[in-house]
């Protein structure tokens, strides 16, 4: 996800380029990985070492500078982990750019009058906005993420909860017991993602004004009272007896 979610905002933001080049490199890449199944990406990513026994970094049709065994370098797990991750992005850079279209173009206007560089303007005035909608689904994504890694034994990766639940079952003839408590794991981290997933939400949430008021009653009138008491400490209001402006 850490992967997905660096190169989904490099996508996003490469989709809003006025460079033809680099929309076309984002559009050609976000087309690829989500046109092709994941299992299918993982298989590629197992057999990388068959196609490249060998790979080498030097000038092309001269000498090279180093060279290295292609399954020294890309294990089971890096290759899960670069499977995983690479066609995630293609995924999360729409989430991303809805996002960042969600906010409205007059602030980026109003930044730019300010003198805020491009890259301010994205880190500080686009992004931190954006986030209440991006947060949601990349929540969802995550989630997703977690259960789709259960395809990583196309690598094959056989170190996964999944395959490791399989095969006590199969090695001790109970296979149910196991797949109950590979479940009840999944249930678990899910949950874990989801409570923080609605924390997030709700810190970017703070200024939506739609958002639902879950303030109990008394919380609610404290919330009055220290209102009104700011009020009357401003000198605002004609004076009065205390008791009549508060509460």
């Amino acid at each position: 996800m850490a992967i997905g979610i660096v190169l989904a905002v490099t996508l996003a933001v490469m989709r809003r380029s006025d460079n033809p080049v680099m929309r076309a490199v984002a559009t050609f890449y976000i087309w690829f990985f989500r046109g092709t199944p994941i299992y299918t990406q993982l298989i590629f990513w197992g057999l990388v070492g068959v196609l490249y026994p060998r790979l080498s970094l030097g000038i092309p049709f001269g000498p090279e500078f180093w060279s290295f065994r292609t399954y020294d370098v890309f294990t089971a797990g890096v290759c899960a982990i670069l499977g995983l991750g690479l066609n995630e992005a293609a995924y999360l850079s729409e989430i991303v750019r809805s996002g960042l279209g969600s906010v409205d173009r007059g602030q980026e206007e109003a930044a730019q009058a300010l003198g805020m560089g491009p890259r301010t303007i994205l880190l500080r005035i686009v992004l931190p906005q954006a986030m209440r909608v991006i947060v949601p689904p990349t929540g969802n994504e995550t989630i997703s993420m977690l259960k789709t890694t259960s395809l990583v034994t196309a690598v094959p990766f056989t170190l996964e909860l999944t395959k490791v639940a399989t095969d006590y079952g199969s090695q001790t003839l109970l296979p149910i017991p196991f797949l109950v408590v590979a479940g009840i794991w999944y249930l678990v981290i899910t949950s874990i993602l989801m409570f923080f997933q609605s924390k997030l939400e709700a810190y970017y949430g703070r200024s939506d004004s739609q958002a639902p008021d879950r303030l109990s009653r008394r919380g609610r009138r404290r919330q009055r009272t220290s209102r009104q008491a700011a009020i009357n400490a401003a000198r605002t209001t004609p004076d009065a007896a205390p008791n009549e402006w508060v509460g």
